[in-house]
């Protein structure tokens, strides 16, 4: 049906292609390009044979606009997923507006040097898309993405209005690490260790980092310590969601992670202010995600399961109600499928998918928008398909 260039090659990238490639009908053609082009093509040495997907590979800096239109014009996509840095989002999307491609990313804009999530810059090229007759989805990934796409479905099946959303996001799984992060260490920290802020009543309430914490039951999992988290759906959300009055985003954390943190914390090494180390400019938590596990290798020790999902409060036919979706994804399974632990499976196929149906013509709009501005049947149908099916509840726990 058509081609995409896809942009990066971790784990998260890597999930997203190798759904592309299951899904060979809509994904006739992929390239693969990263900076580093030889992970692009072992990844495809690895897939070969196994997909009637064309792959092609091609080196790219991502942050370097002329080079992003020089490789679009060269293999022609009619989409762009962008898995790379949360940095380089407006590149690419200048790239995109430039060539007149789509363009669909998994995380907000953010600046290096400032550890600041906000959507207000990408937001900025809603005009400059509309003219260009292409269509940018932002946070197609599972939160933001999924977390979207389940207030949006919710709305439109289950309430009239909502009033409350609490994301819950628990990772129970166990990699045998003493301190090790589930994606990119450098974003991870970056948004761990930033105030915690949440919405209602129409504005912004600010905490200290890890201020509020409760305990949650989780399925599959079992009881949690849960941490209120600012994170970028909230933004959106509080604009698109009729009715709202308060958003919150929960995320669990063990002990030792937390430790471990506070200690790399009090020596500075989770500092993105850049220091002179024997003559060279460098930056601590750039250094810090050097010498951390990668990632990508944390899949074939990961067990456990993850529970991401929304609990909604609000009203249909005047009536209160509550009402919960969610998805438990297992670990070992997602590395048994595509080699990777449930984090980076739980964003690739969410981008796979928001990839898919820009690119099918179901979620085309001249503009930008976010997940929950579309119809969510389709992406739901497309969840229980391709390997994150969610589940539901209509009387579940609250959290106070």
């Amino acid at each position: 049906m058509g081609r995409a260039l896809i942009i990066g090659c971790g784990g998260v990238a890597s999930v997203a292609i190798q759904k592309c490639c299951q899904n060979s009908e809509v994904f006739e053609s992929i390239c693969i390009a990263s900076r580093t082009k030889s992970k692009c093509d072992a990844l495809k040495e690895k897939l070969a044979g196994k997909t009637k997907t064309e792959i092609e590979t091609a080196q790219v800096d991502a942050a370097n606009v002329e080079e992003l239109v020089a490789l679009i014009k060269s293999y022609k996509p009619d989409v762009v997923l962008n898995l790379a840095l949360p940095y380089q989002d407006l590149a690419i999307m200048d790239a995109c507006l430039e060539t007149k491609t789509h363009y669909i990313d998994t995380a907000n804009y953010e600046p290096e040097d400032t550890a600041k999530f906000e959507y207000k810059w990408q937001w900025e090229y809603r005009e400059k898309f509309e003219k260009a007759g292409i269509t940018a989805l932002l946070g197609s990934g599972f939160d933001p993405g999924v977390t979207g796409v389940f207030s949006a479905y919710a709305l439109k099946h289950e309430f009239d209005e909502i009033n409350y959303i609490d994301i819950l996001d628990c990772n129970g799984g166990d990699h045998g690490y003493p301190f090790a992060t589930n994606f990119n260490p450098e974003i991870n920290i970056r948004e761990v260790s930033a105030k915690g802020s949440y919405w209602e009543d129409g504005h912004w309430v600010e905490t200290e980092p890890m201020e509020i914490k409760r305990v949650y039951n989780f399925e599959g999992v079992g009881e949690k310590e849960m941490y209120l988290l600012h994170h970028e759906e909230i933004e959106s959300l509080a604009l698109n969601m009729p009715g709202i009055k308060r958003i919150r985003f929960f995320m669990t954390f063990g002990q030792s992670y937390l430790t471990h943190l506070k200690c790399l914390e009090n020596v500075g090494m989770t500092s993105i202010e850049p220091i002179i180390y024997e003559g060279r400019e460098i930056v601590p938590l750039q250094f810090l995600k050097a010498v951390l596990p990668d990632p990508a290798s944390l899949g074939s020790r990961t067990v456990g399961k993850t529970n991401i999902g929304c609990i909604f409060q609000g009203k249909k036919d005047g009536i209160e109600k509550k009402y919960y979706l969610y998805n438990i994804c297992d670990h070992q399974e997602c590395y048994k499928e595509v080699g990777s632990q449930a984090i980076s499976y739980t964003t690739g196929v969410p981008a796979m998918i928001g990839a898919m149906l820009v690119m099918n013509g179901t979620w085309q709009k001249p503009g930008v928008y976010n997940i929950e501005e579309f119809d969510p049947d389709p992406f739901m149908e497309a969840l229980n398909k391709w390997g994150l099916p969610w589940k539901e509840s209509h009387e579940p726990v609250l959290v106070d």
